[in-house]
């Protein structure tokens, strides 16, 4: 049928839907469309497998409104999605197709929102109901919801729906539908639970199957950044800034990244907001009716809530982090290239989720392009190259008449001439996002430790050899050479109470001073401070920017430190007698663990019988594990102890 079905006049339509078709600019129907609309017009059963952005919401929204009976005010249509956003959007599609409908009613419930309102809404008539299981079941408990004149029901996203916990509302409520409704599934992936459902409630469903015509993941370009260099927010900020987008949404895996990285992009003067479950309904609406009339830019966003957003304005999708499965990146994805429209997505990925993205790519039939982060000098070019836009639409403007007497009369009071007069205002313009950068960028380090690893890969490749295991330390080795007399310590005003981690401060420095990792010392964090070393002799400029410096959005008033403060963290016992860090402190081989100790698991303590080959093989620590010396006896495992004391 998809192959001989190129137009929607060929499907049996009425025709205010084909004009309203017509109106739209939909002539073509995807592949999900033209396989499902003359199926599901027959009344049976149909189980369609496809991708998000495909179209199918128009595949099961045609047929159904092609069949209402307007003259009957009770549902006769009952939509389910996984989510309120996803409910709100079917919903509004629905309403789009069906406009040329004289009377027509959709209703969309769901959790969050006055449930009155929606009763209310129930009573005064509504064709379709499209909602989410919990607040669809709510109402049928209630009977406010009726279902004795529905003779179609749809799932949307089963899949998402499912393993979102709403297995036993949706099992319920197709145990009220009528025997002789039809039930319709559509899920990208057919897990188990998915198949339980097909196999207790479909009755001898046509199955369609379309996955393999994703067409977004088709009109979406795609690439990846290897994190290297700096830290992830930063390369957020170089790639938001360097990118073309218009609008953008950023996936995190967390309610509370979604927080921490839209409030770090508000304060770097992006427009951003987080949108995530917590949030309440109203302010979630809000947010996204602010993303399409451009209030904001750029949307912080977990998959879940992200689920159905349909905004023109998407250009660019990044994956702060990358998702745990194929069909999750797709529905990311998807929230860019819709309807035809192109797109770009981006994935930070570390090195160790090399595997998952190669997973993706073979899942999805694509290939992804590398990318190096953008340069400091090209950031800082990008904000020039913006500010002279926004300068050259503002020359024209009437009222800068009179702010030209202004420029004489400063000049005059503070005895410089107009360059530097405009140099001045120009400093005060940038802000925190400056338009030029001091000291070298992280990310030259970063590629030449890349280059010079590759180089020593192919020259022991060439030797047949694997080389030394100590290496080329590079800046490592550097570090290393330092000595506490080229340190000074400041203390910073922020600590554990404050919910600041080591990484927190390391990043701020990094990025805000222009400091490279290898220019930050040892970090001592305590419960309300910090204590930070930091190279002697830093320029006054970078002195001031210390000063400013803010960390989760809170002054650190980083103060210089005179005389001797210890650095090394304070050791305390363990329950089995042994000693470990009491801190988390950050050197030259970066951030430590929470239990602290040395890279070689020097935690202390006694932890039974290992054995003589553990203590040959730890040297030292073998000999305090195992031979303690107690009361003048060498005991050296547990079985010899209870031996003497017997």
């Amino acid at each position: 049928m998809q192959d001989t079905v190129t137009e929607f006049r060929q499907l049996e339509l009425a025709e205010n839907i084909l004009s309203a078709l017509d109106e739209i600019g939909f002539v073509a129907p995807t592949p999900i469309q033209a396989a499902s609309i003359p199926v599901l017009m027959t009344g049976v059963d149909a189980l369609g497998k496809a991708q998000t952005g495909t179209g199918k919401t128009a595949a099961f929204s045609l047929p159904l409104l092609n069949k209402l009976d307007l003259n009957q005010h009770k549902p006769q249509a009952i939509v389910m999605a996984p989510t309120r956003e996803l409910a709100i959007q079917v919903a509004a599609e629905m309403k789009l197709l069906g406009k040329k409908i004289q009377g027509l009613k959709v209703l969309e419930i769901y959790g969050g929102a006055s449930i009155v309102d929606q009763m209310r809404a129930l009573r005064s008539g509504a064709h379709i109901v499209v909602g989410t299981p919990g607040r669809v079941k709510d109402l049928i408990n209630r009977e406010r919801l009726q279902l004795d004149e529905v003779h179609t029901f749809v799932l949307d996203e089963a899949d998402e729906m499912l393993k979102m916990g709403f297995v036993d509302d949706v099992t319920w409520i197709m145990e009220q539908a009528p025997a002789t409704a039809q039930r319709v599934l559509f899920s990208a992936t057919m897990p188990p639970m998915v198949k339980e459902i097909v196999d207790r409630f479909l009755r001898e469903p046509a199955r369609i199957d379309v996955a393999g015509s994703n067409r977004t993941v088709e009109k979406v370009e795609q690439q990846f950044w290897v994190v290297k260099g700096v830290e992830k927010d930063e390369a957020m900020a170089r790639l938001l800034e360097t990118e073309e987008t218009d609008a953008s949404i950023v996936f995190v895996r967390t309610r509370q990244d979604t927080e921490r990285l839209a409030d770090w992009l508000s304060a770097r003067g992006f427009k951003a907001a987080a949108l995530h479950g917590d949030i309440p309904q109203s302010l979630r609406e809000r947010t996204v009716d602010h993303i399409k009339r451009g209030v904001i830019d750029i949307l912080v966003a977990t998959d879940v809530v992200a689920r159905g957003l349909d905004v023109p304005r998407i250009t660019h999708v990044f994956n702060y982090d990358i998702p745990f499965d194929v069909e999750s990146y797709i529905h990311r994805i998807g929230r860019t290239g819709r309807a035809g429209r192109a797109g770009k997505a981006i994935l930070l990925v570390r090195t160790n989720q090399i595997r998952m993205l190669r997973t993706i790519e073979r899942v999805t039939s694509t290939r992804m392009e590398e990318i190096q982060l953008p340069m400091r000098d090209k950031v800082a070019e990008a904000r020039l190259t913006k500010l002279a836009a926004d300068l050259a639409e503002q020359k024209e403007a009437e009222s800068l008449e009179a702010f030209v007497g202004l420029i004489e009369k400063l000049q005059e009071q503070i005895e410089v001439d107009t360059a530097t007069l405009a140099a001045m205002l120009l400093q005060r313009q940038q802000g925190k996002r400056p338009l030029f950068y001091h000291g070298p960028d992280p990310m030259v380090a970063a590629l030449e430790r890349e280059s010079r690893r590759r180089t020593e890969r192919g020259e022991r490749g060439e030797r047949g050899e694997r080389g030394p295991r100590d290496g080329n330390r590079g800046e490592r080795g550097e570090r290393r050479s330092y000595n506490a007399a080229d340190w000074d310590t400041y203390q910073l005003q922020v600590g554990r109470d404050q919910g600041v981690q080591v990484k927190d401060i390391v990043g701020a420095i990094a990025n805000e001073l222009g400091l490279e990792k290898q220019f930050i010392g040892s970090i001592k964090l305590a419960t309300g401070h910090t204590y930070v070393q930091l190279p002697k002799k830093m320029p006054q400029e970078i002195l001031g920017q210390l000063k400013q410096l803010r960390i989760r959005q809170k002054a650190t008033d980083a103060q210089l430190v005179e005389g001797h403060v210890n650095m090394e963290p304070p050791r305390r016992r363990n329950n089995n007698g042994g000693e470990r860090n009491g801190n988390r402190r950050f050197d030259d081989r970066g951030p430590r663990g929470p239990r602290g100790g040395d890279r070689e698991g020097n935690r202390g303590g006694h932890r039974g019988d290992r054995g003589e080959r553990g203590g040959e093989r730890n040297g030292e620590r073998g000999e305090r594990r195992f031979n303690r010396d107690r009361g003048g006896e060498q005991r050296s495992f547990r079985g010899e102890r209870r031996h003497t004391e017997a």
